[in-house]
């Protein structure tokens, strides 16, 4: 059908809503819905009967009875879930209709089409094969305080996904089908009948296996599914070339490692979420290698079994000591002999899990049981038995290789204003005598004591024995990062992700803080480091810094040796919220696009790689994206087979709950991260030029302005307050950090992730899209009717401009005036309403008009149906809900201020919150 050449992601779109093919996949989505619908009411009926004319719309929830109003916010929540649930489904369902009209080698975020696409180019099979030697795709799980659903939670929704799956099947007999349907509607009922919301803040040990969960669900098994389609794409692409696959996919952690605003997070918690990491991959791997031992029932008989095989056997079995016990066990059976032997051993790793040194037969390293794995596939390969190694054997060395003893590494990440405290600290302690002043943190007597610190040798580990309790507890950290280091898994723990790094002394502090605790390859602390730190730039001025601070950081000598022990790659991360919460939407996105090629540049100079590790949320604000356009948008040269990316709150649930849209994702962000790598110095779609590049300079700067004018206005930290539930989110247990008070008198005291959590909230999502229609009205007031063409053409030409384009459209959708307008009416003082209000509402009618003049649209979103459609299926609800939590808030404020009893409204609130993020999608 149609040529071969391939599709892009806008065909790709237009290929999944349907305008492409003849059988339009919506139609299976909308018979889900329409499904779940049904079986809700059932639930309803049988529950609650009183509120479904509240829940159809047939009543406004407004006239609802304060005794019933929990129970009508609770089935809007429980809908919006099952909707996502069903549109998930569906879109697995709409990617195998594409692959049976268009091969996969047509379809962007695959591995068949960024090979076949490679071999199409002339790239050779030896510049693939480098490539992968050097990739590193990591997405990194959080436990931002943005996911508000419970592990039991997302059980039952897992098991509704598996219920649809299941009826998709034809082969069943009519009452088979309607058993699976009385099973789907039992597991809605559990869901109602299951509390959303938290009645206590989860410990971070509850994250940490909140983290898990996914990874026993989906993730285990989607990675033996990813690396076995990298082999097909690669064989496809390259048949006569014989690659060797090495795990160029990882996955890293900050759940139980992040120090950052989190005292809960202890050296003593961190080290018991290693040995819970450890512990998860460890028994998946017992059950995989016993579920193979009864699989391969192969008797010596039936084939040639070689003599190398057996003999190594008989040594390994030896070294147990159980040779005649094994030999009885499984009688001609070597291979069910093997795998005993290496059940044995995983045992005895699991029984000494906090250092398998103790055991003798326990596997020290991962490594050594990738290796056993290897020997097994050569064993049966050599007993012609490949199809059955490369089914069942290679995908488990595959998923070994990847998550080690550790299932994730775990980073730690602690805030300079920490780290700088502690050297303040030692500096005081190391002045006894003198008590000099401790210099200021930016200044040249502070960075001079740093460095001269460094290049001293360390004759003696010092003691610090009157430091703070907090100061006590960072050094504790770095010493056990030391010691698991010698332990199960050099890779346990990842990188040092030092937040709000403004100067390279901040980077330098944290390694003479590693060098103080013995933390360098060499006694005298000269040589190297043993944990890398990796920078976090997040606000506008500390990325346009970075450039200038990688390159002092790099004039070091003993900071590029512990670059090269870490492979020679030097990390930074960029952070999206913060410089969103600066700057504004457009000229986030900008400035972090800029700052990652000049931080490039100036590793080029130095001879050291950059890779970069983005900070990205869930929302278009925070720098959420879909994974494949978003790495297409990355400035050329920057990513080179390796990027790591945060996975934050809801994300995590959305991607990862369900194996077949785990793989997906996966093999989106892999597939994409090494088509950019492998294209974009060669395919003219992903480069930009200099031209574009100054229009979109000049678009920041106005997009810049207007975005501060608001937030400079004085009363806008009122208006946020007021106009939006943030103070109220305080209350919400999803997050083991402490509760705070979101509360804030000035600009610079508010936090990220509430400040677009609350604009989320009141229907404003002003972080994700204020600014951009009067950059883009300036620049067709300078150039006229040529303007609006060069608009067009950027769209169409640069990457960045249509992911900013398309991501501030998609957030205008969403936006409500109506309920906004009612949050507004809030704030106590009226002119300050008045002027902000209005000049939100002018901007967002300029942005709406600006952009459909641009993409020639009617409407918003004309050109994402599946996103229109999806989010359409819930604005009448959510509206229901905005305009009821309005009430709420107002009445909860009422309560607080008369001293009253605020449980009975605390509840149905944030009820009405959980609402709004599922019916959004995204919380903060």
């Amino acid at each position: 059908m149609n040529d071969n050449s391939p599709l892009s992601w806008t065909q790709l779109t237009k290929v999944a809503t349907g305008s492409m093919i003849i059988n339009p996949a919506a139609s299976y989505e909308d018979e889900l819905v329409e499904l779940m619908y049904q079986q809700l009411l059932s639930v309803i009926r049988a529950r609650q009967p009183d509120i479904e004319t509240y829940f159809d719309g047939k009543k406004d929830i407004r006239d609802c009875p304060a005794t019933k109003i929990l129970y009508v916010l609770q089935t809007y929540g429980i809908w919006f879930q099952l909707l996502s649930i069903a549109e998930q489904n569906a879109m697995v369902q709409q990617r195998r209709q594409i692959e049976k009209e268009y091969h996969r080698d047509r379809v962007p975020g695959t591995f068949a089409y960024a090979f076949s696409s490679a071999a199409q180019k002339g790239i050779s099979p030896d510049e693939i094969q480098k490539l992968l030697d050097n990739s590193f795709i990591c997405p990194v799980i959080t436990a931002h305080p943005t996911e508000a659903k419970r592990v039991t939670v997302l059980e039952v929704h897992r098991r509704i996904y598996v219920s649809l799956k299941q009826l998709e099947l034809e082969r069943w007999t009519p009452r088979e089908r309607d058993d699976l349907i009385n099973e789907l509607r039992n597991e809605i009922d559990l869901l109602w009948l299951t509390g959303e919301i938290r009645l206590v803040k989860p410990t971070v040990e509850q994250e940490v296996a909140w983290g898990l969960h996914f990874f026993v669900e989906s993730l285990f098994d989607g990675v033996k599914d990813l690396y076995t389609e990298l082999d097909r794409a690669l064989e496809q692409a390259y048949p006569h070339y014989e690659f060797n696959v090495p795990p160029i996919f990882r996955f890293g952690s900050w759940i139980g490692g992040d120090r950052d605003g989190n005292p809960n997070v202890t050296h003593k918690v961190t080290a018991a979420a290693i040995q819970t990491n450890a512990a998860a991959c460890l028994k998946r791997y017992r059950q995989d290698l016993f579920k193979l031992g009864s699989k391969l029932s192969i008797a010596n008989h039936s084939v040639n079994v070689s003599e190398n095989f057996t003999k190594v056997l008989q040594e390994k079995l030896a070294m147990l000591g159980e040779t005649e016990t094994y030999s009885k066990r499984n009688p001609g059976e070597v291979f069910r002999q093997y795998l005993r032997y290496m059940l044995t051993r995983i045992d005895a790793t699991l029984q000494n899990l906090s250092d398998p040194r103790k055991s003798k037969i326990a596997y020290h390293r991962a490594d050594d049981l990738s290796s056993d794995l290897s020997f097994l596939e050569q064993g049966l390969s050599d007993a012609k038995c490949s199809n059955l190694s490369d089914a069942n054997v290679r995908p488990l060395r595959h998923m070994v290789d990847t998550f080690g003893f550790r299932t994730v590494s775990l980073d730690i990440r602690e805030n300079t204003t920490v780290t700088n405290s502690v050297l303040a600290e030692i500096w005081q302690a190391l002045h006894q005598k003198t008590r000099l002043d401790v210099p200021g943190f930016k200044s040249k007597k502070w960075n001079k004591w740093i460095v001269d610190q460094l290049m001293q040798p360390l004759r003696v580990i010092p003691r610090f024995d009157n430091l703070s309790a907090q100061a006590q507890s960072t050094l504790k950290m770095l010493e056990q990062v030391k010691y698991f280091q010698n332990m199960l898994d050099s890779k346990a723990y990842g990188v040092c992700v030092l937040s709000m790094t403004q100067t390279a002394t901040d980077v330098l502090g944290v390694y003479l803080l590693a060098k103080y605790v013995g933390m360098f390859t060499d006694s005298d602390g000269l040589e190297a480091c043993r944990i890398l730190i990796v920078p976090l730039l997040e606000t506008i001025d500390d990325l346009e810094n970075g450039p200038s601070v990688l390159e002092e950081l790099l004039e070091h000598a003993f900071v590029r040796r512990t670059i090269r022990k870490f492979g020679g790659t030097q990390e930074v991360m960029v952070g999206y919220s913060d410089s969103n919460k600066d700057g504004g939407f457009l000229t986030s996105n900008w400035i972090i696009s800029k700052a990652q090629s000049e931080i490039h540049a100036a590793g080029k100079k130095h001879k050291v790689p950059i890779s970069f590790f983005h900070g990205r949320g869930g929302s278009v604000s925070r720098g959420g994206a879909p994974s494949g356009r978003a790495i297409d948008a990355q400035p050329v040269g920057t990513i080179n087979g390796r990027m790591r990316v945060t996975e934050q709150g809801e994300v995590v649930s959305y991607k990862y709950a369900n194996r077949g849209f785990a793989e997906e994702q996966m093999e989106i962000l892999a597939s994409s991260v090494l088509a950019h790598s492998l294209m974009s110095g060669k395919d003219p779609a992903y480069q930009t030029n200099a031209e574009l590049d100054e229009v979109l300079e000049a678009l920041s700067g106005t997009a810049y302005v207007t975005y501060r004018k608001l937030i400079e206005h004085p009363g806008l930290v009122d208006f946020y307050q007021q106009a939006s539930p943030v103070e109220e989110l305080s209350h919400m247990k999803i997050g083991s950090r402490p509760a705070r008070r979101f509360g804030a008198a000035t600009l610079a005291d508010l936090r990220a992730i509430p400040w677009v959590f609350a604009w989320t909230q009141n229907r404003l999502l002003v972080p994700g899209w204020y600014g951009v229609g009067s950059s883009l009205e300036q620049i067709i007031k300078i150039r006229g009717e040529l303007g609006t063409g060069l608009l067009s053409k950027m769209y169409e030409k640069h990457p960045l401009f249509r992911l900013i384009l398309d991501g501030a459209e998609k957030t205008l959708l969403l936006v409500d005036m109506e309920v906004a307008e009612k949050y507004s009416e809030l704030v106590k003082n009226e002119e300050h309403q008045t002027q902000i209000f209005s000049e939100i509402k002018r901007e967002y009618d300029l942005s709406t008009k600006m952009i459909l003049n641009i993409t020639g649209e009617d409407q918003l979103c004309d050109r994402f149906p599946n996103y229109k459609r999806h989010f359409y299926r819930r604005v009448e609800s959510l509206n229901h809900v905005g305009n009821e939590q309005v009430e709420l808030v107002k009445n909860f404020r009422n309560a607080s201020k008369e001293h009253h009893n605020i449980e009975d409204v605390l509840v149905p609130l944030l009820l009405s919150i959980n609402c709004v993020a599922a019916g959004i999608g995204s919380t903060g």
